[in-house]
């Protein structure tokens, strides 16, 4: 009897969505789409499949992973304010303190993926501006608590510490790096 393993564990699908992660940060705000490759998984697991190994330390302050993923994932459980990423949920008010790194190693701020319900679409209008955006960039987005923006203002603003935040629906991704700057404009306040 053969054991059908999920697509999000196979490694050429790894790849994909590894390569639209790459095009993702390097393209703040721009809308990736992964649903094609991802078999009916959800973004944000296809992400953590993509990203996790033995050596990674992952923290779930929202219960986003499910228990059976762990051993899959084989990261390390770790607090959120020493992970080195964040798996979280839009809907919920981000009631913790992640890692910022510090002024002599910045690249230990932590990632934070955060599950919305939609992007493309919705009642939260952001505009971003900075590296990798001509210009600014508009992104609509549903799903994502107020609290969300005001606290990544708060840990982004020590620059080069912070933290950098990749949004997710159901097949879709998008980054904002610290270096992104976002003025919210409509919607959520």
């Amino acid at each position: 009897m053969t054991m059908k393993v999920e697509n999000i564990w196979r490694a050429d699908v790894q790849q994909r969505v590894f390569r639209e992660l790459v095009e993702a940060f390097s393209r703040p705000g721009a809308i990736r789409e992964i649903g094609d490759c991802i078999d009916g998984a959800v973004a944000q697991r296809a992400v953590l499949a993509t990203l996790m190994d033995g050596e990674m330390t992952l923290a779930d302050p929202h219960g986003q992973i499910a228990p059976a993923d762990w051993p899959l994932l084989q990261a390390k459980p770790s607090a959120n304010e020493h992970a080195r990423y964040v798996a979280a949920s839009g809907g919920r008010a981000p009631d913790f303190q992640p890692a910022l790194g510090s002024l002599e190693s910045p690249e230990f701020g932590a990632t934070v993926l955060i599950e919305v319900d939609r992007l493309g679409q919705g009642e939260t209008s952001l505009e971003l501006a900075g590296p990798g955006i001509n210009g600014q960039r508009q992104l609509r987005l549903a799903g994502l608590h107020p609290d969300w923006l005001t606290r990544r203002a708060d840990w982004v603003g020590s620059f080069p510490l912070g933290v950098d935040v990749l949004l997710s629906d159901t097949r879709r991704i998008v980054a904002l790096p610290r270096t992104t700057q976002i003025h919210i404009s409509g919607g959520v306040r």
